[in-house]
């Protein structure tokens, strides 16, 4: 070796040129993995040594179209092999079915992705679920009278809340045989009841049909409106799931049974229970049941009380309905076929529901705003105002055609003031307006009655004298009803004839300022004109607050405030009011109010109200006509009771002639006559107290009066002679 050849040997310059790939060998060892020293590892390891060492065959230009090598195939060969499958297995292309499959896959999983969004939207649209409550059911107040009876039902349902463990199992039992069958399986929405509804309105069968469950309905009902759209539909099955997941089926059932529209104004199975059958739904009946659950599907078209036969028909329905589900057996289901469920008739005009009427107008004064179920015990007494409203509509139908008179108003009270019977009008369901207590109407002689007791606490006797002639107050010259004139008469007798001019005198001599305070003393409230004419009743009152200031000469002189409600508490049990002694005081002197009924007393046996029948009670009283005979009254009482009555015009027409002694005096001796049947007579306060210059009036008031004879055929009959109430006045 030359030096030259040392000289190239002994110095290499640094190259950056990659070598061959079988000069430099950078793959990772099977030592370098980890776990690389196994046996396995080795023997890979020298099988890729070996390989290494063959001699290297021999090249030549591919040919075109043949598989690199290498490369598994050509440009256009399937990769894996020759075969072009992997392994070297051909492809198989996919069949129809399979394109079939898989489209329909695809779809479904984009159909999904769709109803969630869809879903997920409509969620947003209703309040976050962790903030949903049940809206509270609308409080119910339910009236009951002194017996405990119920009057009516006010607030929106119309009937109170009956717990689930209340009800009979048939009730329940009924829903869910045909509005659900399937309720205690499904978790709130049912597919198989959707599927069902589909293919039944596919068919055309019996209208459309929504596949709803019973969840989904009180759903809507609860949270959502009545319109019929996808977006609601939507909303309704999430709120439903929300319900199940939120509240066992039993409450969902209580629920629903309770918020549910029956028809006729009621809400709830209790409140259609009392309108169709009046009685709970914790009483009805078998076919009672199967004709409410009926109900729910039209309420209005299928409401037995316009619809009898086609509730029935829907109960037949229901009732095979509960038979198929093993509900009921065959002989239960044969016994409620033949005695179907018959919807009550009301009784008489329902006036009772204006007693109930004014007890909502005056509530808020106890209670203050109503949150709650609440129950209301009034004073009235259902025999009383079945009196009162039988004698105002029997009265009107068989002579207020010859009057003219088209209403009428009657309130009954104790002589504390409690109320026994409020009547205000001839039909409640004609006319809700309440004539009893809205109703101001002029009062006419009615009013005397304050004139004169002004005119006693002047220092005048029922035996003072004044004459009856024409008189003139500034541009007024009042006339009698008779239009001739007495000359000098007491005030006993003027009172009794009801004469103008005499009363028109008295309140010119106390002054009408006077007589407006002795009214307003009493308990008049409405608005009085303290003016002459204030003499004849010409400022207007109510019934209500006229017969509850006559109260006060039949108590011995109280002053009363009329009241209906005696006591207020929770449908659960708290007592939320206790009436207790609101007595306002001594208004009338006990001498004075010996004089008045003394005076009134003579109305009935010499004067406007001698028609007036009240066999063995000591009765007094007046009536009154206003001007024109748009108005006829009158306001009587005995020691039991006080009746006032109006009747007339809405329209304030005049009538043909209705004055206080035909019209109004036939109501209250009906009213007064059943009423008082049964109790024991007792005199008119003040007996035995005034004696005048000339009468006396000294029987004791623990006496009474005296009833007549038990043998109707007797010849007892009621005296008349002049001077006979002065005689024995507390007695008869």
């Amino acid at each position: 070796m030359d030096g030259n050849d040392r000289g190239r040997r002994g110095r290499r310059e640094p190259t950056f040129d990659m070598p061959a790939a079988d000069a430099l060998d950078i793959r990772l060892s099977p030592q370098d993995r980890a776990g690389g020293g196994s046996e396995m590892a080795r023997k890979a390891a020298r099988s890729r040594g070996a390989a290494a060492k063959a001699p290297a065959a021999k090249k030549s230009p591919p040919r075109r179209g043949a598989a690199a090598p290498g490369r598994g195939g050509g440009r256009n060969a399937p990769r894996g092999g020759s075969g072009g499958g992997r392994g070297g297995r051909p492809r198989r292309r996919r069949s129809l079915l399979g394109h079939l499959v898989y489209s329909t896959f695809v779809l479904g999983i984009w159909a999904l992705i769709a109803v969630a969004g869809v879903v997920a939207y409509h969620a947003t649209q209703l309040p976050p679920i962790d903030q949903l409550e049940v809206p509270k059911r609308p409080p119910n107040i339910a009236v009951l009278a002194a017996d405990g009876t119920l009057l009516a039902n006010r607030g929106e349902t119309g009937g109170s809340n009956v717990p689930y463990e209340e009800l009979p199992d048939y009730l329940p039992d009924a829903f869910v045989a045909i509005e659900d069958r399937r309720f205690w399986s499904h978790w709130g929405v049912d597919p198989q009841g959707i599927a069902r509804a589909l293919v039944t309105n596919l068919r055309g069968d019996s209208g459309l049909h929504g596949g709803s469950t019973l969840t989904q309905q009180l759903a809507k009902n609860l949270f959502l409106t009545q319109e019929r759209t996808i977006s609601r539909k939507i909303q309704e099955a999430i709120l439903a799931l929300w319900l199940e997941r939120t509240y066992s089926k039993a409450e969902i059932l209580e629920l629903y049974m309770n918020r549910v529209y029956f028809g006729a104004g009621a809400y709830g199975v209790d409140a259609a229970a009392r309108r169709y059958f009046d009685k709970s739904a914790r009483d009805v009946t078998l076919s009672e049941a199967a004709m409410l659950a009926g109900l729910v599907q039209q309420p209005s078209r299928l409401a037995p009380t316009r619809n009898p036969s086609g509730a029935k028909a829907r109960a037949e329905v229901v009732l095979r309905a509960m038979r198929e589900e093993g509900l009921i057996d065959e002989t239960r289901l044969v016994t409620a076929l033949s005695r179907p469920a018959e919807a009550v008739r009301q009784e008489g005009s329902g006036t009772a529901n204006y007693a109930a009427d004014y007890i909502m107008d005056v509530l808020d004064d106890f209670v203050g705003t109503v949150e709650e179920d609440i129950v209301v015990m009034t004073t009235i007494a259902p025999d009383v105002q079945a009196a009162a409203e039988q004698a105002l509509t029997a009265t009107l139908a068989e002579e207020g055609g010859t009057y003219g008179v088209s209403q009428g108003a009657v309130v009954t009270m104790r002589p504390d003031g409690a109320i026994v019977a409020l009547v205000g009008g001839k039909d409640y369901r004609a006319s809700q307006f309440n004539r009893a207590t809205q109703a101001r109407r002029q009062p006419g002689s009615a009013f005397k009655p304050f004139v004169y007791l002004a005119a006693l606490e002047a220092g005048l006797t029922p035996d003072t004298i004044r004459e009856d002639r024409p008189v003139t107050i500034g541009n007024w010259s009042p006339e009698n009803y008779s239009r001739d004139f007495r000359g000098p008469v007491t005030l006993r007798e003027a009172l009794a004839l009801s004469l103008n001019t005499i009363a028109a005198q008295l309140a010119a001599e106390v002054g009408p300022r006077e007589v407006v305070r002795v009214a307003q003393r009493l308990g008049i409230a409405s608005p009085l004109e303290p003016n002459a004419t204030i003499a004849l009743g010409t400022s207007e009152v109510t019934p209500l607050e006229l017969t509850g200031a006559f109260a006060a000469f039949a108590n011995g002189g109280e002053g009363v405030i009329p009241y209906v409600i005696s006591e207020i508490h929770a449908a659960d049990g708290p007592v939320l009011y206790r009436r207790g002694d609101l007595s306002l005081g001594r208004v009338v002197e006990p001498e004075h109010v010996a004089m008045m009924n003394a005076m009134m007393h003579e109305t009935f046996t010499m004067g406007t109200a001698r028609r007036a029948e009240l066999p063995g009670w000591a009765g007094a009283g007046k009536t009154g006509t206003s001007q024109e005979f748009r108005d006829a009254w009158f306001v009587g009482y005995t020691g039991a009771l006080v009746t006032g009555v109006w009747v007339g015009n809405d329209d304030g027409t005049p009538t043909r002639r209705a004055s206080g002694g035909n019209l109004p005096l036939t109501i209250w001796s009906r009213t007064m006559n059943a009423a008082l049947a049964g109790e024991t007579p007792v005199a008119l306060p003040g007996g035995g107290v005034w004696q005048g210059p000339t009468q006396l009036w000294n029987a004791p008031v623990a006496q009474g009066p005296v009833a007549p004879p038990a043998n109707e055929n007797s010849d007892w009959q009621r005296p008349t002679e002049p001077g006979f109430i002065e005689r024995i006045f507390g007695i008869y």
